[in-house]
């Protein structure tokens, strides 16, 4: 590649050590320009690689900037395939701004936003899908997200890819070659029957990958937890709870929260993004209403419900939220066990207990008339934080994310799912010629289509016939 070498500041402002990246096939001639090496005088390109050597950085007049470390990587053994160089300096922005200044004037440009990865992409060192884990990963805020992306960086899901993509070369050589010899209609080289076999085994991959992005999406976003009820009844002292902050304002006017408040935090290594709704009452009030409509919109795109109550709602409550939480996790908390006419603590006392584990049940055990399907039931005081942690501990429980390890493959990426769903439709479409008997034309028309697709996710070329070719004299020894 004749690229024009490029620099860029690497790490964040305020540190104590700033790092300057230099990569192209001159990094170690530029760096040499401004580099005055302290003991050996040997040029940056004679030295080692995965060395560092000690010295200073000086300006055109031969004076001193700062005092650095430089990291020397000798392509194509570096990050961008590339010759590269990192200037470990001091974080000092005026340092910094020096010597970006130093490099530009001998010869480097300023690299784009994600120029390196995208070098790194070109010259073969990661496939597309390896590339954008590289955004997810430093994007990364919890466990679960970071380990996602370091298993896509580290080509699991492109390995599963590489290795459909060789099974369907397989095939598709395969017919191909039949359709070189169709003169001779009773050869068959790809046997119908391990085909078949194949193409579903293959269908079942693609649609397990596919089904992972539900989980992989909610890990990455964050799972979606709306907390509804009527006005009043302590949604944004809740919601101050679960965030750890006074995210809400929390008032005894009714009506307070006449907008969503949606802010996320982790809990046991997994990322919610609660939020708080207006308070559902009738009103006359135009700004008030189009509050409570917006909440059951987001009640809509909830994973997880929370309705909070402080008093037993009425039969036709009972039935609105049953309908409205229909495919959703519902947790019932009924807040205030503080007051004293609470069924849960009869006494005067103004602060109460830390309830067991035995306060959480199905609806069923605790109360009859709370009967909603998949529902649990908590007793919680928002005002104390008595019972919060038993929530979190449902509200994971509720979020149901499969345990996972380093080789797992999750897809996070929507433009990796809808390849996903295109590849196993046109394999489907395979499934369904074979089952109808059609030509091995039209197999092998549907067979590249799926390979053409899951190229989409890691960047590679479509497939050529002159892969098909060399594919199938590679195996198949034609004429032999």
């Amino acid at each position: 590649m004749n690229n024009p070498t490029i620099c860029a500041i690497a790490t964040a402002p305020g540190g104590a050590i700033g790092i300057i990246r230099i990569s192209g096939s001159e990094a170690l001639t530029i760096a040499d320009r401004i580099f005055r090496p302290v003991g050996s005088n040997a040029p940056l390109a004679d030295r080692k690689p995965y060395t560092l050597a000690f010295g200073n950085i000086v300006n055109a007049e031969n004076e001193v900037v700062d005092e650095v470390l430089v990291s020397i990587f000798h392509a194509p053994h570096s990050y961008t395939g590339e010759n590269s160089v990192e200037i470990s300096c001091h974080g000092s922005a005026y340092i910094l701004q020096q010597v970006m200044f130093l490099l530009t004037q001998n010869g480097c440009i300023p690299a784009g936003p994600g120029e390196f990865t995208q070098r790194a992409f070109l010259n073969g060192k990661m496939d597309l899908s390896q590339a954008e884990a590289v955004a997810d990963l430093i994007s990364a805020t919890n466990k679960a997200t970071h380990d996602m992306a370091l298993s896509q960086l580290k080509g699991h899901f492109s390995n599963e890819l590489s290795d459909l993509r060789a099974h369907l070369l397989k095939l598709t050589s395969l017919l191909e070659l039949e359709l070189d010899f169709s003169d001779h209609e009773e050869l068959e080289f790809a046997d119908r029957s391990e085909l078949y076999t194949l193409a579903c085994d293959i269908h079942q991959r693609l649609a397990s990958l596919a089904r992972s992005f539900e989980v992989g999406n909610a890990l990455k976003n964050g799972i979606p937890v709306a907390i509804v009820g009527k006005t009043n009844v302590g949604k944004s002292t809740l919601l101050n709870h679960l965030l750890h902050e006074e995210k809400a304002i929390v008032s005894d006017v009714h009506g307070t929260t006449r907008d969503f408040i949606e802010d996320t935090t982790i809990i046991n290594g997994i990322q919610f993004r609660f939020v708080d709704t207006a308070g559902i009452r009738p009103t006359d009030d135009v700004v008030e209403n189009i509050g409570i409509e917006r909440t059951y919109q987001k009640l809509q795109e909830a994973k997880i419900v929370l309705w909070l109550i402080d008093q037993q709602p009425t039969e036709a409550e009972i039935e609105d939220i049953k309908e409205r939480v229909a495919d959703k996790k519902l947790i019932i908390v009924r807040n205030k066990i503080d007051l004293p006419n609470s069924s849960l603590n009869n006494t005067s006392s103004t602060k109460p207990t830390i309830l067991a584990q035995a306060s959480v049940s199905t609806s069923r055990a605790q109360n009859t008339k709370l009967q909603i399907q998949n529902s649990q039931l908590v007793d919680i005081s928002a005002k104390y934080g008595t019972n919060i942690p038993v929530l979190e501990q449902l509200i994971v429980e509720a979020a149901d994310i499969p345990q996972l390890s380093e080789s797992d493959i999750v897809i996070t990426s929507a433009r990796h799912y809808s390849a996903l769903l295109l590849a196993d439709e046109s394999l489907q479409r395979v499934i369904d010629s074979m089952n109808l008997g059609l030509s091995g034309d039209l197999l092998a028309e549907d067979l590249r289509i799926v390979i053409d697709h899951l190229a989409e996710i890691t960047g590679e070329e479509r497939i050529t016939p002159q892969e098909t070719l060399q594919n199938i004299f590679t195996h198949f020894c034609v004429g032999k």
